[in-house]
């Protein structure tokens, strides 16, 4: 099994931050999550991050005003820590863009106050390593889901200084 390389980028502006509701069909449909996804071949993170968040919100953000603050390793399956991670996700912030919000076929978007994420509506790990990446935090997080990305199974965060 090959392993996907991805993106997310959390959009901060005046203590909020912007989350997709991916649609329903999609992987994640009906979760909270930052706009990202996979990266192309040969692309840059900080290429594909910006890519992603203009397909998804129609927002543009410069590369230089990414700010890479995670990597993230998850595992699918029980057995799968012994192996290569199924995903590997660069973990962006910004809190300069142009441009307004616009959904697409995506998944809808809302502005989230800071202290009130909705937690149980997103990915269980993001409890995780959210609050550290809203504060500006390092870290490197591993995650192992199980086969059908419905549970967590175990989990290991690293902050650096």
């Amino acid at each position: 099994m090959t392993t996907t390389y991805a993106t997310l980028c959390y959009l901060l502006q005046d203590g909020r931050v912007l989350l997709l509701r991916k649609a329903e069909g999609l992987w994640g449909g009906g979760k909270w999550n930052a706009p990202g996804g996979k990266l192309l071949p040969g692309e840059d993170p900080r290429q594909g991050a910006a890519r992603e968040v203009r397909e998804e919100t129609g927002l543009w953000v410069r590369e230089e005003d990414l700010q890479l603050l995670g990597t993230l390793r998850f595992s699918f399956g029980e057995g799968s820590a012994e192996s290569a991670p199924d995903w590997v996700v660069y973990v962006f912030r910004a809190e300069s863009f142009a441009g307004e919000p616009q959904a697409g076929r995506e998944g809808i978007l809302q502005w989230h106050p800071l202290e009130e994420l909705p937690y149980d509506e997103m990915w269980e790990d993001d409890r995780f390593w959210v609050p550290l990446l809203l504060r500006g935090r390092r870290f490197r997080g591993e995650f192992c889901f199980d086969e059908g990305a419905r549970r967590l199974l175990r989990h290991r965060v690293e902050i650096f200084a």
